[in-house]
């Protein structure tokens, strides 16, 4: 901005800044441009590089994945001081007991025990599934809205938190089957799919079908095949929606199908089983969706 700027005295455009006035200031005749500007810098001073590295400005952004959206303070669980020597003496003792104090006091009440137990379940979750954060926030704000809207009450944690990270995954656009949920879940399949239809009627949820074709790339990267052949998968599977085919049979079936037909076509054969166990459903459905594809798509697959 300061090189477009010309001094009107002397007309250069050579300008420092004096953060210790807060003026812009003319190089040549020192004429003052500007005054009190706003020093957007941090408003603590370091003395060593590593104060400079420890310390920021502001401190861990506000998240839904905490009961309380992180905005309480917590103390550390290492016995060490800031400058990483270890507390010992009365003093460890006296830390311990006011970490065990800042614990409870964060959570008051029922309310927040329940979301802090169905929060950390989430995270569980979501971490064994290598889920990214998008989808762990967008959970937490949807079992936060059915906290609201009590639809919690009378129902287990671990399956209205199981519902909502597989509707988050739906709405994310990576989305996972309910065996997948159940495989980390606490709860039975039957269990999640009866929440997810509680939880999707009391939130107005209106979530679209989900397409085989989202299931590529992950099946793809199992199978360990190239860009092509899931290009090619997608490709198939875009025709076979366009043409009804698609209709009454589950995605992941279909995503497997179209996977082993594309390997295929592509040179980078891969067995039934082996795309039926990425997929996590049977040879037989592999080999049904198969057909359906090569004949009704007029596909000319190599023997």
């Amino acid at each position: 901005m300061a090189d477009k700027r010309v001094c009107p005295v002397c007309g250069s455009t050579e300008f420092f800044f004096d953060r210790t006035r807060g003026e812009l200031v003319c190089r040549v005749c020192g004429y003052v441009l500007e005054e009190n500007v706003v020093d957007e810098g941090p408003e603590w001073r370091a003395f060593d590089p590593d104060q400079r590295a420890r310390r920021a400005r502001t401190g861990a952004p506000m998240t839904l994945m905490i009961h309380d959206k992180g905005l309480s303070t917590d103390i550390d669980w290492r016995d060490k001081d800031i400058h990483g020597n270890q507390i010992t003496g009365m003093y460890r003792s006296k830390l311990r007991r006011l970490r065990m104090w800042q614990r409870r006091m964060r959570i008051n009440d029922a309310a927040e025990r329940n979301l802090a137990f169905a929060l950390s379940e989430l995270d569980r979750m979501a971490a064994q599934m290598r889920l990214p954060r998008r989808v762990k926030e967008a959970a937490a704000a949807l079992y936060r809205k059915a906290v609201m809207k009590k639809l919690i009450r009378g129902r287990s944690i671990e399956g209205m938190v199981s519902a909502a990270l597989y509707a988050a995954c739906r709405m994310e656009g990576i989305p996972r089957t309910l065996d997948e949920i159940a495989r980390v879940s606490k709860v039975t399949k039957k269990e999640i799919g009866r929440s997810y239809r509680f939880m999707a009627r009391g939130l107005g949820l209106n979530l679209r079908p989900t397409s085989p074709i989202d299931y590529v790339d992950r099946f793809g990267d199992a199978l360990g095949v190239s860009s092509k052949t899931k290009q090619r998968a997608k490709e198939i599977l875009q025709e076979a929606i366009k043409r009804g085919i698609t209709s009454g049979k589950g995605p992941t079936g279909l995503a497997a199908a179209a996977l082993y037909v594309a390997s295929l076509l592509e040179g980078e054969k891969k067995t039934q089983r082996e795309v039926a166990e990425v997929a996590h459903v049977t040879e037989v459905t592999v080999r049904n969706r198969y057909k359906e594809l090569v004949e009704k798509l007029n596909i000319k697959v190599p023997m």
